[in-house]
C-alpha cells in the first residue's frame, strides 16, 4: 500500500490532498501541486491528466518543490500508485516497431542501453514481469517512461516522443 501526499504551496503548505491509489484528475481537486510527500511506496506522477504529458517518478520521501522531483513546472495533474513486490523482472526490447528486428532480453538495470546492446532506439517492448523506468539519457537521467507489465508495439504507446532509450531501471521497493 503507497501514501502520496500533494500540497498547493511550496514546502509543505497550503490545501493537501492524500492519495492511495491512482487519480486521472488531481486538478478537480486542488490548484496546483507545488511540493509532495510521498509516506509509503512509489508513484509515478503526471503533468497532465489521464496520466499524460511528462512522467516523474517518485519514491518514500519529500519533495518541498518541483525541482526536487526533477520537474520543469508545479503542473502536476495525476498520479500512479506502482506496486511494488519482490520477484523476478523480464523485458523484451526491439528494434522495430510491432517486435520486430532484433530481440534483446532484459532482467537487470542497465544504466547505458547503448553500450549494452549497442543501439539507442527501442521501437517496441513486451514486458512480462515487474515494473520498469526507461529513461531518455544514459545513466537513468531525462525523461522518463513507467512501463508496466503488457505489449508496447511501438514507443508512443508508453508515451515516447521518440524512440531513444539512454538507460532502462527496475522499479523496486526502495
Amino acid at each position: 500500500m503507497g501514501k502520496i501526499i500533494f500540497y498547493e504551496d511550496k514546502n509543505f503548505s497550503g490545501r493537501h490532498l492524500e492519495c492511495s491509489s491512482d487519480c486521472a484528475d488531481l486538478m478537480c481537486l486542488l490548484s496546483r501541486c507545488c511540493s509532495v510527500r510521498v509516506e509509503s511506496g512509489c508513484f509515478m506522477i503526471y503533468e497532465k491528466p489521464n496520466y499524460t504529458g511528462n512522467q516523474y517518478f517518485l519514491s518514500s520521501g519529500e519533495y518541498p518543490d518541483f525541482h526536487h522531483w526533477m520537474g520543469f513546472t508545479d503542473s502536476i495533474s495525476s498520479c500512479r500508485l506502482i506496486p511494488t513486490a519482490p520477484g523476478s523482472f523480464n523485458m523484451c526490447l526491439y528494434e522495430r516497431i510491432e517486435f520486430g528486428g532484433q530481440m534483446m532480453n532484459l532482467v537487470d538495470d542497465c544504466p547505458s542501453v547503448m553500450d549494452r546492446f549497442h543501439i539507442n532506439d527501442i521501437f517496441s517492448c513486451k514486458v512480462t514481469s515487474g515494473n520498469w523506468l526507461f529513461y531518455e539519457h544514459p545513466n537513468y537521467l531525462g525523461r522518463m517512461y513507467l512501463i508496466r507489465p503488457g505489449e508496447y508495439k511501438r514507443f508512443s504507446e508508453w508515451g515516447g516522443r521518440s524512440a531513444r532509450v539512454g538507460s532502462i531501471r527496475r522499479i523496486m521497493d526502495y
